[in-house]
């Protein structure tokens, strides 16, 4: 599912813990009461949030599926991607507002 693949790993994790939890329930192995009860409020709170934006995704579709980057902007973030990986940072935010004139 493509909606899947722009979710962060760790609310995947929450997304597929409540499906199971759900599929569970509907077989009358757990009760979803006590399971949601046992979550912490940041299990819960990604929960939900995961199973909003799927359903968002799911009734709406993604608005930049079909859009393409332009080669400049993608040779650009791949560039980026590379100078992060090797250890470059940017600029400090400090310096950056000290620049614009932003103090």
């Amino acid at each position: 599912m493509q909606a899947q693949c722009k979710i962060g790993k760790d609310r995947l994790r929450h997304s597929l813990y409540a499906k199971t939890m759900l599929q569970n329930e509907n077989r009358g192995g757990i009760n979803m009461a006590t399971k949601v009860a046992q979550m912490t409020k940041h299990e819960l709170q990604e929960m939900i949030e995961t199973t909003v934006e799927q359903k968002l995704l799911e009734l709406l579709g993604d608005p930049d599926e079909d859009l393409h980057l332009k080669k400049l902007v993608r040779d650009r973030l791949l560039r980026q991607k590379q100078a992060v990986a090797a250890g470059e940072r940017g600029k400090p935010f400090k310096e950056v507002v000290r620049r614009l004139g932003l103090e």
